[in-house]
């Protein structure tokens, strides 16, 4: 009888314990797809009261993030927010990267199919993902009760986020005019995710993510997702992972200036105010706990840079892959030793190179030393070696945990300040990303709602830092392969 009493004692002490631990209802990640810092000032003025200013206003800012790896891609960028790691340590090694020898996108999955569409589109996963996120932590924290979503038009922006057992991904299939998911995460879509792609269809085939109407959609979703799946409503913490697509392919079609991104901004800051209101309303106002930030940025326009005698350039990437498959086969008497450029990496045939039997680091050596000669690199070197390379810090650590062993490529180049990595021409009005430069690494990261109070840091802070930071406020595990830390001027200043 005694035991009995102890063990119910003890277990009514523990059930005590859990009970004061403090956490919100709700757990709000924002992710604008190519934000670059600045435009939290560039458009300030523009901006209404109710959304971003309200942000700024009622959060906590820090305003010296920076992301710490190359490439800064949105794939790499969504899972380095979530997991609080680099591509060397969560294996997304771009939007595609080497799966066993083979060039693949970084969610694509065989063994899925698509859910809510008769075409590929579905056919998508997290499985290529090597580690856990937010979401994931706090689902084991709760014992799994705590409930994971996200959802983005891209749907790399909304399947990394929300981890490797989240409750459900939803993302957009343009052929098809809805919404999807896959049969990793269900064998149908739910009644009212067909009910709202039958109110929302749009015509097969438009893109909606390059138009503002994308940004619109997302949040409506997101706020679908709210009520019938009833999140923040329940005993425990839920998570819901947003992801903003249209600013990044506005952005690439018509740059960092001009009227389509201009109101591309003002739509996102007219969603942004909406959608705080649907949180205050059903979730409570100081019961959620929200962030927002940027999976990378982008470079100015080359041709608005040069009007005002900026020096910009661009990389012809065929004409070097070239020239560098000429120099090698006249060295090593093997052709085409360079398969592909993905950015600033170039991947060698490693296959060929073992079939020829030579040593694939006198290649790598020999490939490095050949671009290293060509004025238009900074940096040219071994992916391998980037640890006793001669590179500036800043640009050694990003190297390092960029580069992925057998998923990433063997060389990198650094290109001049302002240079793209295709060849410049006069009529181009897009912009691109993927650098280390801070056009492309500084990203916002504005946190919001729950035990935070308002102010600003311009302490350093990495991207790996959101992760630990949020779970230092939750009171869970950090995620399994984390390497950043709570920022405490956020943490502290609750």
């Amino acid at each position: 009888m005694k035991k009995i009493i102890l063990t119910a004692f003890l277990c009514l002490v523990t059930s005590i314990g859990y009970a004061q631990i403090e956490r919100p209802k709700l757990v709000v990640g924002l992710v604008i797809d190519q934000m670059r810092w600045d435009y939290l000032y560039y458009y300030y003025d523009k901006y209404r009261n109710d959304g971003l200013k309200r942000m700024l206003r009622e959060g906590y800012s820090c305003e010296n993030t920076m992301i710490n790896y190359i490439p800064s891609v949105t794939a790499i960028g969504h899972a380095s927010i979530y997991t609080g790691t680099v591509p060397a340590l969560h294996g997304i090694a771009g939007n595609n990267f080497m799966i066993n020898n083979k060039w693949s996108y970084c969610c694509s999955d065989s063994l899925v199919k698509s859910v809510g569409s008769t075409n590929s589109a579905g056919k998508m996963s997290p499985r290529n993902m090597w580690a856990t996120t937010i979401g994931d932590v706090l689902r084991i924290a709760t014992d799994y009760k705590s409930r994971v979503f996200g959802v983005a038009i891209k749907d790399r922006a909304a399947i990394l986020p929300a981890g490797l057992n989240a409750n459900a991904a939803y993302w957009w299939d343009q052929e098809a005019g809805n919404f999807v998911s896959s049969t990793y995460y269900m064998d149908e879509l739910p009644k009212w995710v067909q009910d709202f792609n039958r109110r929302n269809h749009t015509k097969p085939g438009y893109d909606i993510k390059t138009s503002n109407e994308g940004v619109t959609m997302t949040f409506k979703m997101a706020q679908a997702i709210l009520d019938n799946e009833k999140l923040g409503q329940g005993d425990v913490t839920d998570m819901l992972c947003v992801s903003i697509s249209s600013t990044d392919a506005i952005g690439h079609t018509y740059s960092t200036r001009g009227k389509e991104n201009y109101e591309v901004y003002m739509q996102l800051d007219r969603d942004i105010a909406q959608f705080l209101d649907v949180l205050d309303t059903k979730i409570g106002r100081n019961n959620y706990l929200l962030f927002l930030t940027a999976d990378h940025g982008a470079v100015h326009n080359p041709n608005q840079m040069a009007a005002h005698r900026m020096p910009v350039d661009g990389w012809d990437v065929t004409k070097t892959t070239n020239e560098l498959n000429a120099y090698l086969k006249n060295k090593f008497g093997v052709d085409k030793l360079v398969t592909r450029a993905y950015m600033n990496f170039l991947y060698l045939d490693h296959d060929a190179i073992g079939h020829a039997g030579l040593e694939l680091g006198e290649v790598r050596t020999a490939a490095a030393n050949f671009l290293k000669a060509d004025p238009q690199f900074l940096y040219a070197f071994d992916l391998e070696e980037s640890a006793i390379e001669p590179l500036p810090e800043p640009i050694k650590e990003r190297a390092i945990n960029g580069y992925c062993h057998n998923r990433s490529g063997d060389l990198a180049v650094i290109l001049r300040n302002g240079y793209f990595d295709w060849p410049y021409k006069p009529d181009y009005k897009g912009t691109t990303h993927g650098a280390w430069n801070p056009y492309d690494t500084h990203i916002p990261l504005v946190f919001m709602g729950w035990n935070i109070k308002h102010g600003e840091t311009s302490v350093p802070v990495k991207m790996v830092d959101i992760a630990p930071t949020v779970c230092a406020m939750l009171h869970i595990q950090m995620p399994n392969a984390c390497i950043g830390n709570a920022i405490l001027p956020v943490k502290d200043h609750q």
